[in-house]
Formats: structure tokens, C-alpha cells, sequence
């Protein structure tokens, strides 16, 4: 059963009486037409404001190569060096594969090579 509440109390609920009181005396004549008319009738509700979802780096800045990864990015501009960076990336991988190919590894450890990669280039500052 839902429950749904009135200005007047409780309808389908627990309770069955509803309440009756006062605001008390400090509402009473022009205070409460001065609130009254202070209180909005419409209240437009916008759509919420969602900032872009940001993959950041948590050692950004720090690493041994940081400072030149980032002089790097001001120099070329950051739509070539992510191009740059991209290729070398797929690069990698593509050794990682070959590697694993030569010794017989499997997926998943091919898959946990890439990551463990991934992770000492953190480390590193190559994704500052």
C-alpha cells in the first residue's frame, strides 16, 4: 500500500489524524500577505549543470619524464602530441602481443602486461 502525504495529514498511512494548529500570532494580517506574496507561485526547475567526465592522471606532473612529456605538449600542441602519443601507445601494445606470441603467453596475461605498462608510464610521467 503507498503512503502519500497531504497538506492535511497522512492518507493511506499509519496515522488517521491529521493536524490542526496555528502559526501562531506573528502570521497574522499583513506579515502573512507580505510572505505570501514574497513566495513565488512557479518555480522553474532548469536542467542540472554536469561537468565533462575527466580521465586524470593521479601522478600527473610527477614521474621522471613529466616535465618532458609536458614541454613536449606545448611545443607540438596537444592535438598532435595526443596523436603522437596514441601511435606509440598501439606501438607498444603491439610488441607487448609480439612478446607474448614468442614465449607462448596467453590472453590474459598478454591483457596484464598491457596494464602493468600502463601503470609504470604513470609512474614514469609518460601520461603527464
Amino acid at each position: 500500500m503507498a503512503t502519500s502525504i497531504s497538506a492535511t495529514g497522512f492518507i493511506g498511512g499509519l496515522c488517521s489524524s491529521s493536524f490542526h494548529g496555528s502559526w501562531g500570532t506573528s502570521m497574522a494580517g499583513e506579515d502573512y500577505t507580505m510572505l505570501a506574496k514574497a513566495v513565488p507561485t512557479h518555480v522553474r526547475v532548469g536542467k542540472p549543470v554536469r561537468s565533462q567526465p575527466m580521465m586524470k592522471n593521479v601522478n600527473e606532473g610527477k614521474g621522471l619524464f613529466a616535465p618532458a612529456v609536458v614541454v613536449t605538449r606545448n611545443v607540438i600542441g596537444k592535438k598532435r602530441f595526443n596523436q603522437l602519443r596514441g601511435k606509440a601507445i598501439a606501438l607498444h601494445s603491439q610488441v607487448i602481443t609480439e612478446f607474448c606470441k614468442s614465449i607462448g603467453a596467453d590472453a590474459k596475461q598478454r591483457q596484464g602486461l598491457i596494464r602493468l605498462a600502463k601503470k609504470n608510464g604513470e609512474r614514469l610521467g609518460f601520461l603527464a
